[in-house]
Parts: C-alpha cells; sequence; structure tokens
C-alpha cells in the first residue's frame, strides 16, 4: 500500500443561496474551482488516474457532470471522471475513492471534491402533470394523445414540487432531527451560540492571516464566503429565534439561523497522488491521508429508547477508525469537525466524553473522553464559512492538510456527518 499525499486544494468562495452565485449552474462552479486547482498547480494538459465529485443538488441536465467539468477545464480531456453523492459526505467520500486508488497502485494522481448550488435548485414537475405527459410520449395515435391530454388540469401548471431538505423515513429536516438530538444531550443554547461565533471569529481571524490565499481562487466578485460576519456578538445570536422546534420542540427550541449552517453555494476540489508522482513534478507534499472509516446509525427503525440521532453516526465511526490506528481520540493536534449545527457538534463531543454511551454503544470500556477545544476547527468552519453540501469535504480536507503543512509534524481528525444518518472520518498525517 502506497502513502496518499495531498497535494493542494482550492475552492471558490461559498455563498449564501440566493446571493452572489444566483445565476451560476453545479457546473459552472465546479469548473471554477476545478481550474483553479488545475491553474496553481500547473496541470495543464495533464492525464489524470481519476477526478470523482458529486452534487446532492442535481438537475437532469448534470448528468455525468463531473466529466462534464474536467471536459470544460485544461486538463487533458483524457482524464476519467464520475459522480457520486453521499449528502455532506460527498466530499470527503471522494476523497477517500481516489485514495484509495492511489494506495493499491491503480492511479499515480487524481482529484477530489464536490459542488453544489441551492440558488439553482431542481424543481420538479406536479406528479400528475409527469405522468400525463409521459402517457402522451407513449402514445401511438392522435387518438391517445388526445386521451392522455384530456388528464391535464390547470392547476397541475401551477403546482411544481421543491426540494426538500427533510428524511424521507422520517418527515423531519435535518434541522429538526439536531433539535432532537440536542434535547437528548441537553445542549444549551448559550453553548451553540458560544460554538457560532468561534467559527466566525477564527474565520475572520484565517482570512486576515492570509491563510486561505493558496487554496482559494476569487470567483464571480467574492474574495471570501459571504456568510462570514466578522462584528457578529453573542447578544446578536442570542436574539434569534428558534427554527426547528414547531413539531419536535414547540416553544423550547435552541437551535436558530446562528447557530445553524445557512443553505450554500459553492465547490471546492482536492489534488491527491502518490509521492512519486508528486516527486516527479516538484509539488510539496502538504499531509498524507493515512486512515478513514464510514457509519450509518439506525435513526428510524429502533425501538425509540435505542435510536440513534440522525447525525451521530461519526460518533460510531471515529472510535472505529481510532481502534484499527492504534490512537487515543487525544492523540491529534487538529479536529475538524464538520459545523452542520453547533448542537451536532457537540452532541458528538459529549457522547464521546459519557462513560455510559461508550460502553453501551460503542462497546469500550471507558469514555474516549474530552479533546482539547482550542484544537478544534481553528481556522473556522461551516457555521461561518457556509455548508454547500457535496462541497464541504474537500474544503475540510486542504484547510487541514495545509495547517499540519505549516506545523511540520502531526496529526488532524475529520469528522463529517451526513444525511441518513451517516458518517464519513478520516486522519490525516504528516
Amino acid at each position: 500500500m502506497r502513502r496518499v499525499a495531498i497535494v493542494g486544494g482550492n475552492r471558490i468562495p461559498f455563498a449564501r443561496s440566493n446571493t452572489a452565485y444566483t445565476q451560476a449552474s453545479n457546473m459552472d462552479l465546479l469548473v471554477a474551482a476545478l481550474q483553479g486547482l488545475i491553474d496553481r498547480h500547473e496541470l495543464h494538459g495533464l492525464r489524470l488516474g481519476d477526478v470523482a465529485a458529486g452534487a446532492v443538488m442535481k438537475h437532469a441536465r448534470d448528468f455525468n457532470l463531473v466529466r462534464e467539468a474536467v471536459l470544460s477545464t485544461t486538463l487533458s480531456p483524457e482524464t476519467p471522471a464520475f459522480d457520486l453523492q453521499q449528502a455532506c459526505g460527498t466530499g470527503l467520500e471522494a476523497t477517500l475513492l481516489v485514495a484509495h486508488k492511489i494506495a493499491v497502485g491503480q492511479i499515480d494522481s487524481g482529484i477530489a471534491g464536490g459542488v453544489d448550488s441551492t440558488s439553482d435548485a431542481p424543481i420538479a414537475l406536479n406528479e400528475k402533470l409527469r405522468r400525463t405527459l409521459l402517457a402522451m410520449n407513449r402514445a401511438r395515435t392522435w387518438g391517445q394523445r388526445l386521451g392522455a391530454a384530456m388528464r391535464l388540469r390547470p392547476s397541475q401548471f401551477f403546482q411544481p414540487v421543491l426540494p426538500r431538505n427533510g428524511e424521507p423515513r422520517t418527515g423531519l429536516s435535518m434541522g429538526e432531527h439536531a433539535e432532537l438530538m440536542a434535547r437528548q444531550w441537553g445542549i444549551s443554547r448559550e453553548s451553540q451560540d458560544a460554538l457560532a461565533l468561534e467559527s466566525h471569529q477564527k474565520l475572520a481571524r484565517a482570512y486576515d492571516q492570509g491563510f486561505f490565499n493558496d487554496l482559494m481562487t476569487p470567483h464571480q466578485g467574492l474574495r471570501e464566503d459571504n456568510h462570514l460576519r466578522r462584528a457578529l456578538t453573542l447578544d446578536q445570536l442570542a436574539q434569534l429565534k428558534p427554527a426547528f422546534d414547531r413539531k419536535v420542540a414547540p416553544g423550547e427550541g435552541t437551535l436558530t439561523a446562528g447557530n445553524s449552517t445557512p443553505l450554500t453555494d459553492g465547490a471546492s476540489a482536492v489534488l491527491l497522488a502518490s509521492e512519486a508522482w508528486a516527486a516527479e513534478r516538484g509539488l510539496p507534499v502538504l499531509a498524507y491521508l493515512s486512515f478513514s472509516e464510514v457509519a450509518a446509525v439506525d435513526f428510524c427503525h429502533a425501538p425509540p429508547d435505542k435510536r440513534e440521532g440522525l447525525l451521530m453516526a461519526p460518533a460510531y465511526a471515529v472510535p472505529r477508525m481510532l481502534a484499527r490506528a492504534k490512537l487515543r481520540l487525544q492523540d491529534f493536534d487538529f479536529y475538524e469537525i464538520h459545523e452542520a449545527f453547533a448542537a451536532q457538534v457537540l452532541c458528538t463531543l459529549r457522547a464521546w466524553e459519557d462513560p455510559d454511551f461508550c460502553r453501551e454503544r460503542l462497546g469500550l470500556a471507558q469514555a474516549l473522553g474530552a479533546i482539547d477545544r482550542d484544537k478544534l476547527n481553528v481556522m473556522g468552519s461551516s457555521l461561518a464559512a457556509g455548508h454547500p453540501f457535496a462541497a464541504t469535504g474537500a474544503r475540510i480536507v486542504a484547510t487541514l492538510a495545509k495547517l499540519l503543512s505549516q506545523k511540520g509534524h502531526g496529526r488532524g481528525l475529520i469528522s463529517i456527518c451526513a444525511a441518513g444518518g451517516q458518517g464519513v472520518v478520516a486522519i490525516l498525517e504528516k
């Protein structure tokens, strides 16, 4: 097994839905992120082993999205590409798939990433209208077409099907599930707001230090994430009303627009390679991807007292990965835990500190313990930058790889929760 080097990363600034990228498609955003990576590392005309990426919100026109994006860049058109989708875990899962191919010697280099536009979300036809139109298309005679057309009703043209941020199994949105988790684990509104404020402060400081200068390509007038609030205060966060409590916690909600990620547009990519391929081209190795794990939890079938929170899968994935790596939770210099909601991060940390959870759910003899919070998301994360679902993974990989490169040694932990009760985690080392 060969070591997998992370050579570089690139993303475009993330934008709140219906702001800077309103007229941009998934294709536009992904091409911009890829081309920025290609330009920075002088990959023009090169045939890479593979490009893997995906989007959660996809139009029918996004068929073969990643291959079409590659053909729109200056990479060699002989570079293969494929799409995948694992909700918010898409970008990291793409990274793992490319890394595995490099590790076993199938390819020497590849790009992984993701993109999402909620501004350009797909809107489907009313189901009755769709079926009627399909029947008209199947008809072989004018009489059959007329018969199908007679089923059309004017109201059907004004009842489109909009994308839903909800779990098909429960009907609850991700925010509502996170609200249930916050209640289960006793996560206070104040602690969530404090984490959100820290994320904005850290991200602002990272921009001021120029940390993202070689990890980002300005796009359509944006030079930094436009969700970032540099002057945000705890008082402002405290004034926001709960956003997800009506169904699950009437009058007792703790999740707000301030301590939850907004709908976001953006794209990101990361370049991976074998050590030999990087050395041949004089490219630096920022870090190595050494271990990974995926997990899923039963959030809908188990009895209520055994049913797990929708976004708790990383709490299971991390200890499995640590066992294989023969590491403790405290053996890390940096922790990059995706901030889908402040509550999700805090629930995960509390679960690892809880002896009963670790014994009964994880099968451990004792609690994993606490982490050093000063090492958590040190350059800010999704609460401040935003969260274009499939793009978050590569953003985090590139950020952590650069942090390790600057430090010169050490290791970092990545943890990303995803819809469907799933989690994707990984370890980077220098």
